[in-house]
């Protein structure tokens, strides 16, 4: 039995996953009538992603399952201690790894969010979960609050917030990112300018697609 697979916390993703579902965000009005360019437009915003997240404040906008999955086999096989999280949201995806600290033993896990009511929903959560003590909240623009008082070294790290952001995210960490840090980008289709910066290996990283829209990195010594 793992902390993930246990009570509360499976039976509290389950209501989270199935609430999410219920509610996605293509029924917010932002995205009616929006063609594929306009769409695109939206998700790579470096000027109006404020605006835009904003308006989809009432909607958890997670990871997969899968994905979940994936991020806490991650940081436990690293045996995780120290992890960067951009883009709270609701929380779920902290719920992952922050089970995952737990069974390693214990860590400190950042997660930063800009809106307020998410992040309010995501600490009622993660308090439900059990795994609060494992998690610090920064609510603000994380272009501010991940470029201040971070661990001395990252093991693994998150960015599934604003798609624009990916790179100057990564400005703000890659100095802590140990030899061997995992780096996970959700949507990453969104994010041509990453994509290219960790697919370059000059750059000290190897990545590789998870799935169509999941880029899994690592950084290289």
């Amino acid at each position: 039995m793992t902390t993930l697979s246990g009570t509360p916390v499976a039976p509290l993703l389950a209501r989270l996953f199935a609430e999410a579902e219920a509610n996605p965000p293509a029924r917010n009005p932002v995205f009616a009538g929006a063609t594929g360019e306009e769409h695109q437009r939206m998700m790579r915003s470096k000027t109006d992603y404020r605006d835009f997240y904003a308006r989809l404040k009432d909607y958890a906008l997670p990871v997969s399952p899968e994905v979940g999955g994936l991020l806490y086999m991650l940081a436990r096989a690293t045996n995780a201690r120290a992890v960067v999280e951009f883009g709270t949201s609701f929380g779920l995806s902290t719920i992952h790894l922050a089970a995952a600290l737990r069974d390693n033993g214990g860590g400190r896990l950042i997660t930063s969010e800009f809106e307020p009511a998410k992040l309010a929903r995501a600490r009622a959560n993660l308090a439900e979960a059990g795994l609060a003590d494992l998690v610090e909240f920064r609510e603000g623009d994380a272009l501010e609050t991940l470029a201040v008082d971070l661990p001395e070294t990252i093991d693994l790290l998150l960015l599934d917030g604003a798609k624009a952001l990916y790179s100057d995210i990564l400005d703000r960490v890659e100095d802590r990112l140990r030899p061997g840090a995992i780096l996970i980008a959700d949507n990453a289709d969104y994010c041509p300018e990453y994509l290219e910066r960790v697919g370059n290996i000059a750059n000290g990283y190897m990545s590789m697609p998870f799935t169509d829209d999941v880029e899994l990195s690592i950084r290289l010594g």
